[in-house]
């Protein structure tokens, strides 16, 4: 089965065929309509290979992710697949595990493979590699800044809004000593997400306490470790934001391990709002981040450069706070309005 036998069956020619299955947008839709009908018929697949060699695109567009284990990415990855294939692109995926080298050779890759276009939602790459994916003239997405030249666009979060929302929400129920567990400050989403916070408290009127400032690694054993240093300090906070859900997680074990209840002795946010996070006991309270919305963001800024569409420097991601069952009044107060486990919550913290 081949192209002339897709022709014959559609009553159209062979260059109309290959300018539809190329998506070559000057094809009358009535003549599109009858050669995808012939394609389904004969259930053909186009040569992918030919058809790169034709047109000179290879219609393969690359997506670099930090870490292809952590549960906010593959969901990201599912819906830049569906958005990419429903527009006749493939994917091509590398995990860089937050490695220098290891995103040398994702770059690779995307170069030796022709990628029409790639999206690098690593939220933190150093300067080199930047500039070496960006003189290579392929049209580039970025997660939160991008270099400022011709193919480039960056996914703007406000990483602001949402975490605004999360300090509101615990001032709002009384808490004054908030801790924040940061991201590597040597990552520009980590900075942001901190600057944030530190603007948000002083929005609130809450004083800024450095020594409940903790720079975590954004995994579980960063989450552990950071609930051990508060655990040891004299007086625990009575309540925790962190830089993302893994972190928070991972202090939800540590704090569980060493008897504190969530959020009787103190409570907890996160932020992406990943699936497990409403699967936790009790369900962790997180400020979300849209995989889906990031995702179809890249797609649609990389096919604005790919195909010539006016495509835009900066798309905005939105954030907001989804209240679960982590928060609560502080440790002490309202003590009528919190039980655990039948007995009113005290104001002492076991250790």
């Amino acid at each position: 089965m081949d192209i002339h036998a897709v022709a014959e069956l559609a009553k159209v020619s062979i260059a109309t065929v290959s300018r539809t299955i190329n998506n070559v947008p000057t094809v009358n839709p009535d003549m599109a309509r009858r050669v995808w009908e012939a394609i389904r018929e004969l259930n053909y697949f186009p040569n992918t290979q030919a058809r790169a060699l034709v047109s000179g695109r290879s219609r393969i567009l690359g997506l670099i992710v930090s870490e292809i284990t952590n549960p906010f990415f593959p969901e990201l990855i599912q819906v830049f697949e569906e958005v990419a294939v429903e527009h006749g692109y493939e994917i091509l995926i590398g995990s860089t595990n937050y490695d220098p080298e290891r995103m040398q050779r994702c770059i690779r890759r995307m170069v030796e493979r022709n990628a029409d276009g790639v999206a690098v939602m690593t939220f933190g790459i150093e300067q080199p590699l930047l500039e070496q994916l960006a003189d290579r003239r392929i049209p580039l997405v970025f997660v939160d800044l991008g270099p400022d030249r011709p193919g480039v666009s960056v996914l703007k979060v406000d990483y602001h809004h949402g975490i605004r929302q999360g300090v509101q929400h615990l001032a709002a129920l009384g808490h004054r000593d908030i801790s924040f567990v940061s991201g590597p400050l040597h990552l520009h989403s980590a900075q942001s997400r901190l600057a944030a916070f530190r603007k948000s408290l002083q929005e609130c009127g809450i004083p800024v306490r450095e020594k409940l400032i903790i720079e975590g690694d954004h995994a579980m054993e960063g989450g552990v470790a950071a609930a051990e240093q508060l655990l040891a300090a004299r007086t625990l906070p009575t309540a925790v934001i962190c830089s993302n859900d893994m972190l928070a997680i991972g202090m939800m074990h540590q704090f569980a391990r060493s008897g504190v209840r969530l959020p009787d002795d103190i409570s907890l946010v996160g932020f992406d709002d990943i699936r497990i996070a409403e699967m936790m006991i009790p369900s962790l309270t997180s400020i979300q981040m849209s995989r889906a919305e990031l995702a179809r963001a890249a797609v649609a800024a990389l096919r604005a450069h790919v195909e010539k569409a006016s495509p835009r420097r900066e798309y905005n991601i939105d954030t907001r706070l989804v209240v679960r069952q982590s928060t609560a009044f502080p440790r002490g107060t309202m003590t009528s309005l919190r039980k655990a486990n039948g007995r009113e919550a005290g104001s002492r913290v076991p250790r």
